[in-house]
């Protein structure tokens, strides 16, 4: 694995994947019955960074395939 597109290519998957988990989890905080059961986790910043460092990662190693980067 000494590859950088696949290291960028399985950085962006976790990170889309930690975004995707963040957004549910959020959803599920807002639409909670007890208002005054908070918690401690900021979803949304989980949620921002995980998604800009998904589209940054993703977004280079869809450019270099359209490059024609081959490993």
């Amino acid at each position: 694995m000494d590859d950088p597109v696949t290291i960028l290519l399985a950085t962006g998957l976790v990170a889309l994947a930690l975004a995707l988990f963040a957004w549910l989890a959020d959803r599920r905080r807002m639409r909670r019955r007890n208002l005054d059961a908070v918690g401690i986790m900021p979803w949304a910043a989980i949620f921002f960074w995980a998604l800009l460092v998904a589209c940054v990662a993703l977004g280079v190693v869809a450019r270099g395939w359209l490059a024609g980067w081959r490993p």
